[in-house]
């Protein structure tokens, strides 16, 4: 790394204590930004990229809430608005006990690179709690998401920020959220996406990041004159991304043969498909956190406390969280023969597994570009609410297959123009760094 890039590095750890997700992503970051920056030194200049990790605001708030035996309870809420050079923040709430300031930041920083890879007018941002609503009634939901929604309320808008669902919030969530909002504002606007379907809401929004990175690696496995169709497919996690990768893999003739949760994972050989797939819902719904229940009822192997990488398959799409996948999972993959790594979580890999692909040859895809589809879909509901018009499920499913192959031709392209042909970490990195750099510099000092 250049002199330049280990002096912010140091100043974004001395100035963020404690925050290792934070230091791992802006570091992934200005890797790839030396290219550019040795060729534009108007970016050094104008100090961009450290005015990029610094978010413009961050709120946190206390949560107090009242839970069913009348006990209260206090959690501690918080919005990232990281960066709104090119649109109104963007990006989900996380309700789960992990959320802390430097995850909820390295979410929002990752947000602004890939919101802009959408070509979509969205800034980035993050929120959420560490409030865990695995195990209450929906009455206790209702009342934290009321209490978070009083104060946030007043920091988000339609044309300011505009948060969408993540680990934790689904559509019970968003509803008690919008309905708060609208409560206090007296407004019916679209202040939130991921909204019901009869109140706002887009179709096949719950499964478009999962279909979006089906889409990307489908455009990774064309550069090399091949297809999903035929591949076996590792897919982490059982969630809404999970579910929708499986859903469109399934679709486009793939095989998807695992997926894993805290406690493990699962390897069905015949595939996950037909009612497998449906009760992949049932999971998801179930609050438990587990995928043995997957192993016991369909009778297929379960493997405790382990990650699904030493598995022999084609492509790995990782869906479930940030680090899943370590240079030692990555080896594995490698030495199976795996030809495609596609992101579906956000920075699923570490830095060291992402370098064993890079010497490998194999392809690999940063979450940045692949997982992107989510959050595109999420535009496209702003879209239909600024209308007051829905499309249609063909007509989202089209529109977001066209993002996805337009942020791959960005890729790729950036990638080639700054040196570094088929590195799509450089070229996702570089093609979402242009775009909101070159807004900032137009904007002045802000």
């Amino acid at each position: 790394m250049s002199e330049y890039v280990n002096s912010l590095l140091a100043q974004v750890k001395a100035k963020n204590p404690s925050e290792p997700e934070f230091h791992q992503a802006v570091q992934e970051v200005a890797e790839s930004l030396e290219l550019v920056l040795e060729r534009h030194p108007e970016y050094r200049h104008a100090k961009i990229l450290e005015r990029m990790v610094e978010p413009e605001r961050v709120v946190m708030f206390r949560v107090p809430w009242m839970d069913d035996q009348g006990e209260v309870h206090i959690n501690r809420g918080f919005r990232i608005q990281m960066n709104s050079a090119i649109g109104p923040y963007k990006g989900g709430l996380r309700f789960h006990p992990s959320v802390n300031l430097g995850i909820l930041k390295f979410l929002a920083f990752e947000q602004v690179f890939k919101n802009s890879l959408t070509s979509l007018p969205m800034g980035g941002g993050k929120g959420g709690s560490d409030f865990d609503p695995k195990g209450k009634s929906d009455n206790e939901v209702m009342r934290f998401c009321q209490s978070f929604m009083t104060e946030l309320f007043r920091h988000i808008g339609p044309e300011t920020d505009v948060p969408a669902g993540d680990i934790g919030v689904g559509g019970r969530e968003i509803g008690y959220l919008f309905g708060q909002y609208k409560r206090l504002t007296r407004e019916f606007s679209g202040v939130l996406t991921g909204k019901g379907l009869t109140w706002g809401g887009s179709l096949i929004r719950p499964e478009a990041t999962g279909f979006g990175v089906v889409y990307f690696a489908e455009e990774m496995l064309k550069s090399r004159g091949q297809t999903i169709a035929g591949k076996t497919v590792a897919v982490s996690g059982f969630g809404n991304v999970a579910w929708g990768a499986v859903t469109k893999v399934n679709q486009m003739g793939g095989k998807v043969v695992t997926l894993s949760g805290p406690d493990g994972f699962i390897y069905d050989k015949e595939g996950v498909k037909g009612e497998k797939l449906d009760y992949m819902l049932e999971l998801r719904a179930s609050s438990k956190d587990r995928v043995k229940d997957y192993a016991d009822k369909f009778k297929v192997e379960f493997y405790p406390g382990k990650h699904p990488w030493g598995v022999k398959v084609d492509v790995a799409l990782p869906c479930a969280t940030q680090n899943e996948l370590d240079e030692n999972d990555a080896k594995e993959l490698v030495k199976n023969g795996c030809k495609c790594v596609t992101e579906g979580a956000n920075m699923p890999t570490t830095i060291e597994g992402f370098k064993v692909f890079n010497a490998a040859g194999i392809l690999f895809a940063p979450g940045k570009a692949s997982n992107a589809g989510g959050v595109a879909t999420s535009g496209l509901e702003m879209s239909q609410n600024s209308m007051r018009f829905p499309w249609s499920k063909e007509e989202v499913d089209r529109r977001l297959h066209e993002i996805m192959q337009n942020i791959h031709r960005t890729c790729v392209e950036t990638a080639e123009r700054f040196g570094t042909p088929g590195n799509y970490v450089n070229g996702a990195n570089i093609g979402g760094f242009l775009k909101v750099a070159n807004a900032m510099l137009d904007q002045g000092l802000v």
